[in-house]
């Protein structure tokens, strides 16, 4: 029995007890006294969840808008990869020319890290990062 059940068990004790010392005619007074007090403990218990429910959806939504959005279009996307790919003939042969095999290597690393980088950017669930199992639980 936490302190809030201890409080209203005494309200009802007093209550109880102005019953006995008023008499009868006025227990429904009394009654509805009771109720109310209850009614606005109930009510705060739940304004204090839908509170605590909403700073969370709230948190969601804040780490939502931070991370970034597959807001590209389709032709955005396909524009991108052209970029890349005709980016990479001169680049390979600059790479190949002065650095032989190891700078061809890393012009290409170079490449493939700008695309996987532009990929996540634009699929925020594509390398297993997906929303957690928890959004839509309304548990205490």
């Amino acid at each position: 029995m936490d302190a809030r059940d201890t409080e209203l068990k005494k309200e009802l004790d007093a209550s109880l007890q102005a019953r006995r010392e008023l008499g009868e005619e006025y227990e429904s007074a009394l009654v509805d006294s009771f109720l109310e007090k209850v009614d606005q403990r109930i009510d705060g218990a739940v304004e204090r969840r839908v509170r605590r429910q909403l700073a969370e959806q709230q948190m969601t939504v804040a780490r939502d808008t931070r991370s970034p959005r597959a807001t590209d279009s389709w032709a955005e996307r396909f524009g991108f990869g052209i970029v890349s790919l005709v980016l990479a003939v001169p680049l390979s042969a600059i790479g190949g020319g002065v650095g032989h095999l190891p700078g061809l290597m890393v012009t290409w690393a170079g490449i493939v890290g700008v695309n996987v980088v532009q990929a996540a950017r634009t699929n925020p669930g594509l390398f297993g990062r997906g929303k957690s199992s928890r959004d839509g639980d309304w548990e205490d």
